[in-house]
């Protein structure tokens, strides 16, 4: 009875965290957000299984190559030193990225804003699944060895010039046994 109560108060906080961000998404996005069709999530979504994840864990063909070539108006971003997150996509990740950035295929979202919208509930086991590389210093990136399927790569970049705000940009990409191509803007 407890734990029916606890996931019922989890799948409603989700929903309402869904409602609050996809309301002020359109405006505090910096860069293009691409169009999104609707998704419809399931409570179930809200929770994080590992076996949903157990696919990214398997070795495989497919890479990344990817470069940071995000801009405002004249002002340059760079990614240069920092982490590059590569997230494999399940229901539950895709509605995380829905939460955290207001889009499950591409955004660029002030950092302040991410952190507001980071849910406190347990993400259980997920730090172990995601992988993780620099951004060299021509602002590009790399992860190889990657099995077929869906993935998240999430950056943190910052005006060229050491002027201004963090701007987190995050993109879906897939991989099917090949390198795949991919520039963040």
């Amino acid at each position: 009875m407890k734990r029916s109560l606890a996931f019922s108060l989890i799948a409603r906080t989700v929903i309402l965290v869904l409602a609050l961000g996809a309301a002020g998404c359109a405006e505090q996005a910096l860069g293009p957000t691409g169009p999104s069709a609707p998704v419809a999530y399931q409570p179930a979504d809200a929770v994080f299984h590992a076996r949903d994840f157990a696919w990214s864990t398997a070795p495989g063909g497919g890479a990344i190559r990817g470069a940071l070539a995000f801009r405002v108006g004249e002002t340059r971003y760079s990614c240069r030193g920092r982490d590059v997150i590569l997230t494999p996509e399940t229901s539950w990740s895709r509605l995380r990225m829905v939460i955290l950035y207001g889009s499950a295929t591409n955004a660029a979202v002030p950092l302040e804003i991410v952190r507001a919208r980071t849910p406190v509930a347990s993400s259980g086991d997920y730090a172990s699944y995601v992988r993780k590389t620099t951004c060299d210093d021509a602002d590009r990136f790399s992860f190889s060895g990657l099995p077929d399927g869906a993935w998240f790569v999430i950056t943190l970049a910052r005006p060229a010039d050491g002027a201004g705000d963090a701007v987190a940009v995050m993109r879906r990409v897939e991989t099917r046994g090949a390198a795949r191509s991919l520039t963040l803007n």
